[in-house]
């Protein structure tokens, strides 16, 4: 059955989001849960560097796990925010469900452990919130939380929307770049880049995480960008910071006019109400994205000819289809034509 989304758009699929005390109850809920369902990826997971083995994804429906190791064996959890189920999946064809609905944080905690172990899946986590200042155990959280859904599938159309601009800026990238991903310790949707040089040893101090977390998350250079759902103090923006902050970077010129350097998180921010309200939102989270990154890239001395992939700016997107061998419109010097199949060597002839 086709089903149209609740929440309210704009002309160009970029929601308006409630002001935070209308759904602050609704993200507390969705904030929780995603943080049991991420403890059980982690635990499962073997670990890769600065933490890629333990965030969730986006997908058309909300948010998953991916695929996640255990005893021979992949399952994989998802938060449906269209059905609103979570769904959990096993490679031996083993499934359980539970609606998503007012509850509290136990109560989703013990049903949803309990309903792993009845598909033969049995996980350890650690049950305290990790970023959360004042956190209470999972267990211990036995108020009643609500969970509208409509709200829910607000922020799904704020991820979808977020995730597509972030990932056309990853695509840029040539050097080490991070998955798109969603951190559910910070609750916010993030892409990393590397200029491969170690950096200074990170001072730590996140609620619920031990120093040498963020010690190994930051072990080396990194430029950082993403979408975050706010606070009661600060609303939904998107971000940008380095680390180790370049001398000059909080000074530097950025685009478009609404964004600023906050002072209170060290970054760059643009609130995402001048994103919805704008005649082209993706060119103006992408000229902040691009602006900040370079502001800051040029000001660390990143070598950045090395590491912006020279498919860009020659490609617009769409992207045409490899298959239907039209050549991309790459400029002769840094991507000579491709050798006709008939003419190639044996050995480097591959079937796509």
């Amino acid at each position: 059955m086709i089903r149209a989304p609740q929440a309210v758009s704009t002309s160009t699929g970029w929601p308006e989001l409630p002001a935070w005390e209308e759904w602050s109850g609704t993200l507390y809920s969705l904030h929780r849960w995603s943080q049991v369902v991420g403890k059980l990826r982690m635990a499962a997971s073997p670990p890769v560097s600065h933490w890629w083995h333990v965030p969730l994804y986006v997908t058309p429906r909300g948010l998953t796990t991916g695929s996640v190791p255990y005893q021979g064996r992949l399952f994989s959890i998802e938060f449906d925010l269209v059905d609103h189920r979570l769904r959990v999946i096993d490679s031996n064809g083993g499934s359980f469900g539970l609606d998503l609905e007012p509850m509290s944080v136990a109560d989703f905690y013990r049903r949803l452990m309990d309903g792993v172990r009845s598909i033969g899946i049995d996980l350890p986590v650690y049950t305290l919130p990790s970023e959360v200042a004042d956190a209470i155990p999972f267990e211990l959280d036995t108020d009643l939380r609500p969970y509208d859904r409509t709200q829910a599938e607000t922020l799904r159309l704020v991820l979808i929307q977020a995730h597509r601009v972030l990932g056309a800026f990853r695509a840029r990238f040539a050097g080490k770049v991070s998955p798109v991903h969603f951190f559910w310790g910070g609750f916010d949707l993030a892409v990393t880049r590397f200029s491969g040089r170690r950096a200074p040893l990170h001072k730590g101090g996140v609620p619920g995480v031990g120093d040498w977390v963020n010690q190994e998350a930051y072990s080396h250079e990194v430029s950082s960008a993403g979408w975050w759902v706010g606070d009661d103090v600060s609303p939904p923006n998107f971000y940008s910071y380095m680390y180790p902050d370049p001398d000059g970077y909080s000074s530097a010129s950025v685009q478009p006019e609404a964004a600023e350097w906050s002072t209170r998180y060290g970054e760059f921010v643009l609130p995402y109400e001048a994103v919805w309200q704008a005649p082209d939102p993706d060119a103006m989270v992408d000229a902040f994205l691009t602006s900040t990154y370079s502001a800051g890239a040029d000001l660390a001395g990143w070598n950045r000819p090395a590491f912006e992939s020279p498919l860009y700016p020659f490609v617009p997107p769409p992207h045409r289809a490899w298959s239907t061998g039209l050549e991309p419109m790459l400029p002769p010097p840094m991507s000579p034509s491709p050798m006709k199949p008939e003419e190639m060597p044996p050995q480097t002839r591959r079937r796509r």
